[in-house]
């Protein structure tokens, strides 16, 4: 990935779910039969912050799962950026909203499952490459992955400025 898509892929993918939040509402030029047409799916994954994934502000995507960056997830699923789904093998789909949860606010539900390993199903949308749900309910959750500081350190080492000579 290319250091302008660092920076660009999460505010595309946080643009693109805005405005497939707006069609399903009805608000957009997104019709509501075409908003309607997702197919009901269930996934297996953990719970992240897509900022810190995508960016690689934290480092690589193994620094931003698990307990390693618990906290950063709630600060940032607090402060309105976007959750996500990553399965185990790699897909990640963006978490448009929770049943019966307003999409646009804090929910406890978001907040008591961050880096959990869930298994949600809902509704499923792909809008340009991106995968989006509609979390109709948690199925089941195992829980945080046990992912710590001692295994990347406060700081992970591939994401230490390098001296210079």
């Amino acid at each position: 990935m290319t250091k302008h898509n660092f920076f660009t892929r999460p505010l595309a993918a946080t643009l693109l779910a805005g405005g497939l939040l707006t069609g399903l509402t009805g608000v957009s030029m997104v019709s509501k039969t075409a908003a309607a047409t997702g197919n009901v799916i269930e996934i297996k994954g953990e719970m992240i912050d897509t900022w810190c994934y995508f960016s690689g502000v934290m480092g690589d995507s193994d620094a931003t799962r698990g307990t390693a960056h618990h906290t950063c997830a709630l600060w940032c699923a607090a402060g309105g950026i976007p959750v996500g789904v990553r399965t185990e093998e790699g897909e990640v789909y963006m978490v448009l909203k929770f049943k019966g949860e307003d999409p646009l606010e804090q929910t406890d539900t978001l907040m008591e499952i961050q880096s959990d390993i869930i298994t949600a199903r809902g509704k499923h949308f792909l809008r340009d490459g991106v995968n989006y749900i509609i979390v109709e309910n948690v199925v089941a959750n195992d829980g945080i992955t046990y992912l710590s500081h001692e295994d990347y350190d406060s700081v992970p080492p591939f994401s230490k400025p390098k001296k210079s000579k």
